[in-house]
């Protein structure tokens, strides 16, 4: 397994990730997301795991980048926003090669052993 945790050292759901993987004794990667983002082959990896740009923002941030795309219709828009911008988004993002989870998902994560 390959784990890579991108998260925000502020996020609850992300150190809850983190306290998962070391109590199991399972490597993984923290990669800060505000302050060094993803890739841009990690960021198409992740949405096609996720299943689009919409399961990636945290619609619930205070961001006011978040009610303007709340009436964007383009999803590319909505992705290259997201893409530039590392704070609109929901975390932890836990990534195992393609697989990939965004928030805090322990039952996704036990079935990847």
């Amino acid at each position: 397994m390959n784990i890579q945790i991108f998260g925000s050292g502020k996020c609850f759901d992300t150190k809850k990730a983190e306290r998962y993987f070391k109590e199991r004794r399972i490597a993984f990667q923290r990669i800060d997301l505000p302050r060094y983002g993803m890739s841009g082959g990690e960021f198409d990896s992740v949405l096609r795991a996720v299943g689009g740009v919409d399961q990636l923002i945290d619609w619930n941030s205070k961001h006011p980048d978040i009610t303007l795309m709340k009436y964007m219709d383009d999803p590319q828009a909505k992705a290259d926003k997201v893409f530039q911008n590392p704070k609109l988004m929901k975390t932890p993002i836990v990534r195992n090669g393609r697989q990939a989870t965004v928030g805090y998902c322990p039952e996704i994560w036990s079935s990847w052993r």
